[in-house]
Parts: structure tokens; C-alpha cells; sequence
């Protein structure tokens, strides 16, 4: 299957680090920040890649290339002369996508999500005519309310008790067709859409995950990786 790592932000929160590098390049455990994903992916199976940027992107490609030294192929999807959002972002790069369903990842999270479960997750989402499945967590200090309900496998809005959405998700292309290409899209309302349908599974995921949105949360996760991992990105 093929996955898309959004990195077209433009890291206001993270501003002055931003302000000359985009947020996804930034480092964290001797890497950037987008390369755990890509690593990940590509040990994972998963080396057909995307990735649409904004802000800075010609730095993106330049740090990248081709994705060939990280075993994967990636190509790019650039947003001018602003970023157009999770779902217009995703709708701009359809052509690249195809016509299975996909993966998109965010690209200023860190987590260590198995993302070799990935194929099987979306292989079930078209057998049950599914448009999305999300991986949700439990809310993070940042983010008590949370994003969405969940009960039985799926997911459920409105629920008194919610998670928050990882930022890793599956959809259909189906899901982004009627987007026009080029416009500013969010996705929220289109998972609200199809959730009142009851055609969006999700999963609990307890493991690690760290939204990097602030200077702060970079610096800890820094630490926390360059004191478990030994190995620089070259």
C-alpha cells in the first residue's frame, strides 16, 4: 500500500525554530522528524511514499531526494502558494495515491506505532466498505476533551467519553474525490460524515506517541530518543 506524511504546516507554534526550517526537518533523537516515520514505513513494507509540503519545501526535497538511501520511493506534493490543509493537502495528491485505499501519518508526531499492521487494517476497511479507520489514543495532557468516541471497533462522534485522533489514519480516495484539486479543505468535517454513517473503524493504541507542536515537547523528545537511540541521521 502506499502512504502519504503530511508536512506541509507552517509550525507557527514552533516559531523561531520554523522560521528557516520547516517543522518536519527538525530534530529529535539525532534525525528529523519526518525520517523516523519514513524508517519506520519502509521497515514496515510500506515504501511507497508521498509527502506534500509547503512552507519551505524545497528544503524537504533537498534533505529527502528520492527516498532511495531509505529504501522507499517518495514523491512530492507541492502546496502553493500556501498549504491547503489535511484534506485538501490529501485531495492535491490523489494522482500520486491511487486508487487503494492509503495511509497518511502527520508529520510532526513521534510514535511507535507498528506500522506493518497497516496493510491488514486497510485490506479489512474494504471488505467491510469502510471510508476511514483512524488510530485514536488516549488524550494527551494538551488535549483533554479529545477528538472522537469509540466503542466495538468503531468510531463513534457525539461520546461522552473520547479519545484523540493520532494522526494516523487509512482512508479511501473516494473519501477526497469531490475536493477540487488546489483548494483548501479541512478533514474533521469529513470524518463527522461519515462517523453519523457508521464508515470509520478505529483501534486504541496505547503505546508512545508525542505531539512535537511546541519547542518544549521537542526538546523532551529529543532527549528522550538521545538517550535510548545511538544512531545519527547521515
Amino acid at each position: 500500500m502506499k502512504a502519504m506524511i503530511l508536512a506541509a504546516g507552517r509550525g507557527e507554534r514552533m516559531r523561531p525554530l520554523t522560521d528557516h526550517t520547516p517543522k518536519p526537518l527538525l530534530m529529535a533523537g539525532g534525525k528529523p522528524l519526518i525520517v523516523w516515520h519514513i524508517e519506520r514505513l519502509a521497515r514496515a513494507g510500506i515504501t511507497d511514499l508521498v509527502i506534500n509540503h509547503a512552507h519551505l519545501g524545497s528544503q524537504i526535497e533537498a534533505a529527502l531526494g528520492d527516498g532511495s538511501r531509505f529504501g522507499a520511493r517518495i514523491r512530492y506534493s507541492p502546496e502553493h502558494p500556501s498549504a491547503l490543509e489535511t484534506a485538501g493537502g490529501i485531495a492535491h495528491a490523489l494522482h500520486l495515491l491511487g486508487e487503494e485505499p492509503f495511509a497518511v501519518v502527520n508529520g510532526d508526531i513521534w510514535c511507535d506505532y507498528d506500522f506493518a499492521q497497516l496493510p491488514a487494517r486497510a485490506a479489512a476497511l474494504t471488505a467491510a466498505n469502510d471510508a476511514a479507520h483512524l488510530v485514536l489514543i488516549n488524550n494527551p495532557t494538551h488535549h483533554p476533551n479529545g477528538d472522537f468516541g469509540f466503542a466495538d471497533g468503531r468510531v463513534t462522534d457525539p461520546a461522552s467519553s473520547k479519545l484523540t485522533f493520532s494522526g494516523i489514519g487509512i482512508y479511501q480516495p473516494g473519501l477526497f474525490a469531490h475536493i477540487p484539486r488546489g483548494t483548501k479543505a479541512p478533514l474533521a468535517p469529513l470524518l463527522r460524515a461519515q462517523i453519523a454513517q457508521n464508515k470509520v473503524s478505529g483501534e486504541h493504541y496505547t503505546g508512545r506517541w508525542v505531539d512535537v507542536g511546541t519547542p518544549q515537547r521537542l526538546e523532551e523528545l529529543d532527549n528522550s530518543l538521545s538517550a535510548t537511540h545511538n544512531r545519527s541521521y547521515v
